[in-house]
């Protein structure tokens, strides 16, 4: 209960706000690897000097690899004053979501040619 949660359901809804930060706070490697539209990167590794770059009246949603860092994160500019959220599953889980949403969308079904 000290960190509030978001899930992959809420993403794309997320992405439309403009009163919300999305944060991923993976290495800038990582973050090159591939990354959530609308997320930007901040390594947690940075977050305490580069805090005047979120603005604090918007609440943050953080993401990482797996849900450790953001969750270091969240609890970091919680003590700041921000409204902030954990994404649960982290990276990983959500591009492999993503990945199969695409697939699923590409597949044709039993015996039918496109």
């Amino acid at each position: 209960g000290i960190v509030g949660q978001f899930y992959y359901e809420d993403i794309p809804l997320l992405q439309k706000r403009d009163d919300v930060t999305l944060l991923d706070t993976r290495t800038v490697y990582e973050y090159m690897r591939g990354h959530a539209e609308g997320f930007i990167n901040i390594p947690v590794d940075e977050l305490r000097e580069r805090l005047t770059e979120l603005d604090s009246s918007k609440p943050v949603y953080v993401m990482c690899q797996s849900g450790l860092r953001s969750y270091v994160a969240c609890r970091m500019v919680s003590q700041y004053g921000f409204d902030c959220y954990n994404f649960s599953g982290g990276y990983r889980m959500y591009e492999s979501v993503a990945l199969e949403k695409c697939a699923a969308g590409e597949a044709y079904p039993c015996g039918i040619e496109k």
